[in-house]
């Protein structure tokens, strides 16, 4: 067993946190007594230490998680139960909101109020969410003749900030989830990751992360063709056209980028402005930017940017600063740290910038945004679509016909007319090309946690009615030669099907 710990955090909320790996609904600690070192990154305060599991704590989990989907306490549960469930533990999200809130905030430097009234509030509508499909995933009846009945079964198949995710486990544990039904197990990539994705006791992998991370799981995937899910890098575009309104395209530009500290995969982190009105453009978005940026503490209520996640994220960004400028882009603002202690990196804008520039074609995932000019509508989509990414993309325009044609020719898995970031966990979510595979979120998420079963039932008296008139063997087959060979039957060349004598 491993013992939680009694944290207060810089708000004087006070919790039990966990520490230890989650699996069979217990806490223990890992079999190498390895631990992982979290970091308040406003101050590089250490938090607290957790359990980093190694291969050998993957195979307990990977066994736990089989026991328990053959366990008729799991296996037996109706659909609607284990709807119950996830109810439950919605409930249970939104009375601990506000401690899931700060150790989110704790740990990864997000302002508190945006992980409370965006993040939390979003988990617990996700779980309530799905839920409610839990009971409503449906196969087909498919009519094929007389004699058979015919239909389809849905069938189930980051180390820095490790703390909420923990919490929730306890979570889980107190909603009611039978022991090995969700097991946590922190750990590094290298190690943990890597045992996950080549065991062949896992079935399903979902990864969100980047592209180069997401090529090696597909990989080590492969050794048991695994279902994969992948949600990988992003350099989405956000394309301003010369009738837009200029003050929304200002407002979502910023929120597109500068959100999250621009932590966040589809952030809109390239900009394309019409020529007829790029200056003006630039002026009102530095503008904005300076007016609605405070740097500070994720626990001040006046904090609107807080730090980055970790020193090497903070030092990765800030070496594109100096990559864009060697290579011709205008800085407009930032592209300092911005504050002696803590992993803060300023709002940094370059203005002027080509697609060739490094800083314009790699993801940098920090507040530092691209901007270059276009001449037509196709010029806009032939320089949005210039990159092995897909996953967002926005388009203002008040000529909604404009707008949607904008829309369909972008190479993106998801787009938004006069806006930015502004999903919705009913709708799907995933990108095209080197930005992932698969779906998360909506209806069609919950195919790619399912496997789909075609089940053929004869009846009697179709028992023993030709294949060829049942469709089982088709008559364009090899085997229409006359006869259907039976196995271990032995055929000579003048004897087999359609042969000359």
């Amino acid at each position: 067993m491993a013992e939680p710990i009694t944290l207060t955090a810089p708000n004087n909320t006070s919790y039990s946190q966990p520490t230890g790996l989650f699996i069979n609904n217990e806490f223990v600690a890992a079999k190498s007594g390895e631990t992982i070192e979290t970091v308040n990154p406003f101050d590089e305060s250490l938090i607290a230490k957790v359990a980093a599991a190694g291969s050998e704590d993957v195979d307990v989990a990977v066994a736990a998680a089989r026991a328990a989907f053959k366990n008729p306490a799991w296996r037996g549960l109706s659909a609607a139960d284990r709807g119950a469930l996830l109810y439950k533990l919605s409930e249970l999200c939104e009375r601990d909101k506000h401690i899931l809130a700060t150790i989110d905030a704790w740990d990864n430097g997000k302002p508190y109020q945006v992980a409370l009234d965006e993040d939390l509030a979003e988990t617990a509508a996700v779980f309530k969410y799905y839920g409610g499909w839990a009971d409503k995933i449906y196969g087909q009846i498919i009519e094929t003749s007389d004699a058979k009945l015919a239909y389809t079964r849905h069938e189930p198949i980051a180390e820095q900030t490790p703390l909420s995710v923990l919490y929730l486990g306890t979570l889980i544990k107190e909603a009611g989830f039978p022991p090995g039904v969700v097991n946590i197990i922190n750990g590094y990539g290298r190690t943990a990751g890597a045992a996950l994705a080549e065991h062949l006791g896992v079935d399903k992998i979902a990864f969100t992360g980047s592209t180069t991370t997401g090529k090696a799981i597909m990989r080590a995937a492969s050794v048991n063709l695994k279902n994969i899910t992948l949600e990988t890098g992003g350099k989405s575009p956000l394309i301003v056209f010369d009738d837009a309104d200029l003050d929304q395209a200002v407002k979502w530009s910023y929120v597109g980028i500068m959100g999250g500290m621009g932590q966040v995969c589809t952030s809109t982190s390239r900009i394309y402005v019409q020529d007829t009105i790029y200056d003006k453009f630039l002026d009102r978005f530095k503008e904005y930017t300076v007016e609605n940026t405070t740097s500070g503490s994720q626990f001040d209520e006046k904090t609107t940017h807080g730090p980055q996640i970790s020193k090497t994220q903070q030092e990765k960004i800030l070496g594109y600063v100096e990559s864009a400028k060697s290579e011709g882009g205008r800085l407009l603002l930032g592209g300092k740290p911005g504050a002696e202690k803590g992993y803060f990196v300023e709002p940094t804008i370059f203005a002027d910038t080509k697609n060739h520039m490094k800083a314009v074609r790699e993801e940098i995932f920090g507040p530092f945004v691209v901007i270059q000019s276009f001449s037509s509508d196709e010029d806009a989509i032939e320089k949005a679509n210039d990159t092995e990414y897909g996953l967002g993309a926005a388009v203002f325009s008040r000529d909604i016909v404009r707008a949607h044609k904008a829309a369909a020719a972008i190479e993106a898995g998801m787009v938004w007319v006069n806006s930015s970031q502004d999903s919705h966990f009913g709708i799907p979510f995933g990108g095209y090309k080197q930005s992932g595979i698969g779906r998360e979120l909506g209806q069609y998420a919950l195919s790619a946690y399912t496997q789909v079963k075609a089940v053929h039932a004869a009846t009697c008296s179709g028992a023993h009615a030709s294949p060829y008139r049942s469709g089982i063997i088709s008559r364009n087959s090899s085997l229409d030669r006359g006869s259907i060979l039976q196995a271990g039957d032995h055929v000579s060349p003048s004897k087999r099907p359609g042969a000359k004598a």
